[in-house]
């Protein structure tokens, strides 16, 4: 069926509402906006879905939520799980209340409970509160770190974690059965309420998350004396970090916590950012102006679902404030977990270090000398939440500590992906123990680098836009996989593996082995002075994405090695 035919079909049906109506009616006379939004589905991948808020099939909507969740309740059915219920939560985008009930609704209309949070929570809470209440899967309306016109939903299974393989694709194969919008259900609430189908989670599970928190504390003596000396800047940039973050800081005793007042409260408008993604240098400007007020140690920025954490530090040298990327502030945490641990006898002897292949490889090294192993998984956190559910079930490997470059890491096992709220405390009680020592985060960074090499990584994306870049990544990605060079910016290539494949061959010698990851269309070359680069096309748009990671003898020297690499990218 042609765009402008399902357009008509949404326009005259009266399965849809008067206000997409409305909305669709205003756009008749556009044909290349009703392609946009009705040339295709918006498409269900292995994490959910995410798009731009609108009517259509090609955007984020009350129709296209009750459709997944259509899918995702025929698969818990076929599965016979549905008597376990579904926990949902959603954070402060526009419309996120709104997608959240509606796919509580059709839940309930199939006859599966449905468990939601009554306003925003981090998404790690959602994760917590799966198993927790003992759910068979949860929801999350989320889009994340993206631009404020988005909105997404995102599916974690009865462990706590992202649905990963075989389970992804059997929830996508379901989704992708609902062609007719009018064949997915929904009754009203009051109707789901009668029929205890709906029901709000209340306070206890929330405490219990908390509680489960503040055992993750280390050292309580130490945050006894020098929680309160720690001066902290904190912004949520609009988002559901706001409370949690600053009741877990206050309950530890960290009085000094200042809240960066225009950000404070949840705004799906994201008004005072660009991008609410604290990847991004830019969203900090508040923050920092406030820390420079304030002679703060530390400014922290949360994501709008709160499960990604930035962070600056102030150099004492210097007095300025240093930014640090996701793998280093993830290096600080780890560093004082291990080194805390050791000490009060509580690091497991058959320990775990879990990443992604594109991470930071300064963990390997931590992992080595404290006498843990070291673990590499696809890219995306699911990944990780996925080893913890593995170690358990052999009872191989004990789970540490996890992160991935994106912001996002998670001590403890509460959760099963990225939490900011347990970072943010790791990371403050890591920074009241060096303060204590006369030191900020910024200094032991650099005697980290010190002691483990200097570890610096980039990631670049080039947009092929159109049918055109599609095909040309396609073939570029089939190039390099058929004909790998042997040498990349100077270097020999000691290591090439190819994860579509499961392909790891020694370049040396000729030696292959299987790389023991599910297939994936990812290249990696591992170079002989310990750089390393990786090669992945976009899941879900025309996008090549290219990581690497050098080793250095000083900071310039890395930022060198790391340059060169990057400028020599395109031509491999």
């Amino acid at each position: 069926m042609k765009a402008k035919d399902i357009f008509y079909r949404w326009m005259e049906c009266p399965y849809f509402d008067e206000a997409t109506k409305a909305e669709l009616k205003e756009i008749e006379k556009d044909e290349k906006e009703i392609e946009e939004r009705f040339g295709r589905s918006l498409s269900f991948g292995t994490g959910g879905l995410r798009g731009i808020l609108g009517a259509g099939t090609n955007r984020m909507n009350l129709y296209t939520v009750r459709k997944a969740t259509q899918g995702l309740a025929n698969y818990i059915l076929e599965n016979k799980t549905q008597d376990k219920g579904v926990a949902i939560a959603f954070d402060s985008r526009r419309m996120s209340p709104e997608f959240a009930e509606e796919a509580a609704l059709c839940l309930a209309a199939n006859h599966i409970r449905a468990y939601i949070f009554s306003s925003l929570r981090p998404t790690p809470m959602l994760s917590f509160a799966v198993r927790a209440l003992g759910c068979t899967a949860g929801i999350v309306i989320t889009a994340s770190h993206n631009p404020p016109e988005y909105n997404g939903y995102k599916v974690y299974w009865e462990d706590g974690g992202q649905i990963t393989s075989p389970g992804d694709r059997d929830i996508i194969a379901k989704v992708n059965e609902v062609t007719d919008d009018a064949v997915a259900f929904t009754m009203t609430k009051e109707e789901a309420k009668a029929q205890k189908l709906y029901q709000e989670i209340g306070d206890e599970v929330e405490e219990r998350y908390f509680e489960a928190l503040k055992k993750l504390v280390i050292c309580p003596e130490l945050l006894c004396k020098e929680a309160k000396n720690l001066k902290i800047v904190y912004t949520p940039l609009h988002g559901t970090g706001n409370m949690p973050v600053r009741r877990i800081l206050s309950e530890l005793g960290f009085e000094q916590v200042f809240v960066v007042k225009e950000q404070e409260l949840p705004d799906g408008n994201f008004p005072t950012v660009a991008c609410p993604n604290p990847e991004d240098q830019t969203s900090f400007a508040l923050a920092l102006k406030l820390a420079k007020e304030t002679d703060a140690d530390i400014v922290l920025a949360t994501d709008p679902d709160a499960d990604r954490l930035g962070v600056y530090a102030k150099d004492a040298a210097t007095k300025e404030y240093v930014a640090f990327t996701g793998n280093m502030s993830a290096m600080l945490i780890l560093d004082y977990l291990a080194l805390k641990r050791k000490e009060n006898g509580t690091l497991p002897q058959n320990g775990a270090i879990v990443t992604t292949i594109v991470s930071g490889k300064m963990g390997k090294e931590i992992a080595k000398a404290y006498g843990m192993t070291f673990v590499e998984t696809l890219t995306g956190f699911k990944y990780i939440g996925e080893q913890i559910r593995l170690m358990e079930q052999e009872g191989r490997y004990e789970y540490v500590f996890g992160y991935e470059e994106s912001y996002g890491c998670l001590v403890g096992t509460h959760a099963r992906d990225k939490d900011a709220v347990a970072a943010v405390l790791a990371l403050c009680e890591a920074a009241a123990y060096w303060k204590a020592l006369h030191m900020t985060l910024a200094d032991r960074m650099e005697q980290l680098f010190a002691a483990y090499g200097y570890y610096k990584e980039d990631l670049r994306t080039v947009t092929l836009t159109g049918e055109d870049g599609i095909r040309k990544i396609a073939e570029k990605m089939e190039r390099i996989r058929n004909r790998p060079p042997k040498q990349i910016c100077g270097q020999k290539v000691i290591e090439f593996r190819d994860y579509r494949e499961d392909l790891r061959l020694n370049v040396r010698n000729g030696e292959q082995a299987f790389t023991g990851l599910p297939r994936s269309n990812v290249l990696y070359f591992e170079l002989e002075d310990a750089s390393w680069l990786c090669v992945r096309p976009s899941g879900t748009e025309p996008k090549i994405k290219y990581y690497a990671g050098v080793k250095g003898n000083s900071r310039e020297d890395a930022e060198q090695k790391l340059r060169a690499l990057m400028d020599a990218l395109w031509n491999i």
